[in-house]
C-alpha cells in the first residue's frame, strides 16, 4: 500500500478512478440491461429504484470520506504580545498524556500517529488510504465504514442483475444469433463482469476487515502492532536480554494486552460517534470530533472519564487487564536498541544547565562554540587513531591484529539485519499504513522511565512555568 499511495500518478488520479469506476459499474449497466434483446430486459421499476438508491448512498458517503477532515489536535498558541496566554498554552500542553511528536512540535494523544501524507499527528489513525486521498481516523472512519457497506450492497444488486442475464443466456444458447444480443452488447456486458469480479472481491475483504476492527475498537495500525508483539512474546523475551533504560537496567519483557477492547456495543458506539444504532449507518450521520485539549487537573485528562464526549481524541477508556494503563502500543526491541545508539554519550541525561547557556548565545558566540568543539573532537579522534596504530604494528611495520575486518562484517551484518523492519503475515510494514516511520517514538513503558528526554528544551520550559502558574493560583 506504500508504494501505491507515494507514487505521484496514483495519488493525482485515485480519486477520479473510484468515480469513474463507480460510474461504469453502476450506470453503464444499467445502459446495457435497458436493451429489450438481453433477456429478462429492462430494470423494473423496484429494481431501479433499489439499484440507484444505493448509488446515491454509495456517492454520498464517498464524497464525505474524502473531503471530511481526518482530525488535528489544536494547542492554544503562546503570543510573545501576551504574556498572559503564555501559561495557558503551556498548560495545555502539559495536560495531555502520551508521547512527542518532533515534527509537530507537540504531544501526540494515544492511539495518534503521525501521516506523512497529511503531514501531521492523525487521532486513532487506522490507515492513509490512497483511494480517498485521505486518512481513516476516528473522525472518518464512520463515513469510511458506509461507504464499504454501501458499495459492497451496490455490488451484490449488481451481481444479482448480471447473474439473471447471463443464466438466460446460457438457457438460449441453442437458439438463433438474431434471437438474442448483438455482440458488441455481449461484448459490453462480459466487460461489466470482468470489472465486476476483482472489485466486489477486494471491497469485501476490505469491509470484513474494516467489520472486524470496528468491533474489536482495534485499527489497523494497532493490529499490525498487536501482531508484531505477538511475534517478540513468541520468541520467549530472547530478544530483551541486552537491552537497557536510560537509567541503565535492563528493561524487563512482558506481555501487554489490546487494552481498548471494552465491549462489543461500547466499541462500535465509540467509533460511531453516538449509542443511536439506528443512525450508524445513515448515509448522513456525523462522526466524532476531536475536543478541545485538557487542562491540568481537569477531569478530562483521566481516563476513567472518557465516556464523555469532552474527551473525545485525547483520552481512551480501558479494560484494565493490564497491570497499568497507557502501557499500548508496546515496546519493540530492535527500535528500542536504535533509539538507545541514537541518544547522546551513550544514553546519558541531557545537560539542560549548558542547554540554557547555549540559547542565550549569539549567533557569533554559537559559531565559534561549535568550532572548538569540533576542534576537540578532531584531537580527541587523532590521538585514538595514533594510538591503535602503535598497538596494532609489530616489528618492520607488520600489522598484527586482522580482527578489525571481522568485526566491521559482522558489524555490516547487524545493521543489514536491523535496518529490516518487522513485517506482519502479509508483508506489510508501518510505513505501509501511512506512518511517519522516524517520527516513531521509543516510549520504555516497561520502566516507567521519565520521558522528558524526547521533549525539546522549550517545551519543558513552557511546562516549568505553567505549572509555577498553577502553584501560584
Amino acid at each position: 500500500m506504500a508504494g501505491i499511495a507515494d507514487a505521484g500518478i496514483v495519488q493525482r488520479a485515485a480519486i477520479p478512478g473510484v468515480c469513474l469506476l463507480i460510474s461504469f459499474l453502476g450506470y453503464y449497466s444499467q445502459y446495457i440491461f435497458a436493451d429489450d434483446f438481453l433477456e429478462p430486459g429492462p430494470l423494473s421499476r423496484g429494481e431501479s429504484a433499489l439499484f440507484n438508491g444505493l448509488l446515491l448512498a454509495l456517492w454520498l458517503t464517498y464524497a464525505r470520506t474524502c473531503t471530511v477532515d481526518a482530525g488535528r489536535y489544536t494547542f492554544p498558541p503562546p503570543s510573545p504580545t501576551s504574556p498572559e496566554n503564555e501559561p495557558r498554552a503551556a498548560a495545555a500542553v502539559l495536560g495531555v498524556k502520551g508521547r512527542w511528536c518532533n515534527k509537530c512540535a507537540a504531544p501526540k494523544p494515544p492511539r495518534a500517529h503521525h501521516c506523512r501524507h497529511c503531514r501531521r499527528c492523525i487521532p486513532k489513525m487506522d490507515h492513509h488510504c490512497p483511494w480517498t486521498g485521505n486518512c481513516v481516523s476516528m473522525t472518518t472512519f464512520p463515513h469510511f465504514l458506509r461507504f464499504l457497506v454501501y458499495a459492497n450492497a451496490a455490488l451484490l444488486m449488481l451481481g444479482y442483475l448480471l447473474l439473471r442475464r447471463f443464466a438466460r443466456l446460457w438457457d438460449d444458447r441453442f437458439l438463433p444469433s438474431y434471437l438474442g444480443p448483438s455482440v458488441g452488447q455481449l461484448v459490453s456486458l462480459s466487460l461489466v463482469a470482468l470489472v465486476y469480479m476483482p472489485t466486489s472481491l477486494a471491497l469485501l475483504v476490505m469491509l470484513v476487515t474494516t467489520l472486524r476492527g470496528w468491533i474489536l475498537n482495534q485499527t489497523m495500525i494497532e493490529t499490525w502492532e498487536q501482531q508484531r508483539h505477538e511475534a517478540v512474546a513468541a520468541r520467549g523475551g530472547r530478544d530483551w536480554w541486552d537491552i537497557v533504560g536510560p537509567d541503565g537496567e535492563a528493561i524487563r519483557f512482558e506481555k501487554i494486552e489490546f487494552p481498548y477492547d471494552v465491549g462489543f456495543f461500547a466499541n462500535m458506539a465509540q467509533a460511531m460517534g453516538t449509542s443511536l444504532f439506528f443512525l450508524w449507518l445513515f448515509p448522513l450521520a456525523g462522526n466524532p470530533r476531536v475536543a478541545p485539549p485538557p487542562l491540568p487537573g481537569d477531569d478530562r485528562s483521566n481516563t476513567s472519564s472518557t465516556s464523555s464526549t469532552t474527551a473525545t481524541g485525547w483520552t481512551w477508556e480501558e479494560n484494565g487487564f493490564n497491570r497499568k494503563e497507557g502501557m499500548w502500543p508496546p515496546p519493540d526491541p530492535e527500535k528500542i536498541r536504535r533509539a538507545a545508539r541514537q541518544n547522546t554519550a551513550g544514553g546519558m541525561k541531557r545537560d539542560y544547565a549548558s542547554e540554557l547557556r547555549a540559547l542565550e548565545q549569539s549567533p557569533e558566540e554559537r559559531k565559534r562554540t561549535f568550532q572548538e568543539r569540533q576542534e576537540r573532537d578532531l584531537r580527541r579522534r587523532r590521538k585514538a587513531l595514533l594510538a591503535e596504530l602503535e598497538e596494532a604494528q609489530g616489528v618492520g611495520g607488520t600489522v598484527l591484529n586482522h580482527d578489525d575486518d571481522d568485526d566491521n562484517e559482522e558489524a555490516d551484518a547487524r545493521s543489514d539485519y536491523e535496518s529490516d523492519e518487522w513485517a506482519d503475515g502479509e508483508g506489510e510494514k508501518l510505513a505501509d499504513f501511512g506512518v511517519d516511520e522516524d517520527e516513531t517514538d521509543y516510549d520504555y513503558t516497561m520502566k516507567q522511565v521519565d520521558n522528558d528526554d524526547d521533549v525539546p528544551l522549550g517545551e519543558l520550559l513552557r511546562r516549568r512555568r505553567a505549572q509555577k502558574a498553577d502553584n501560584g493560583e
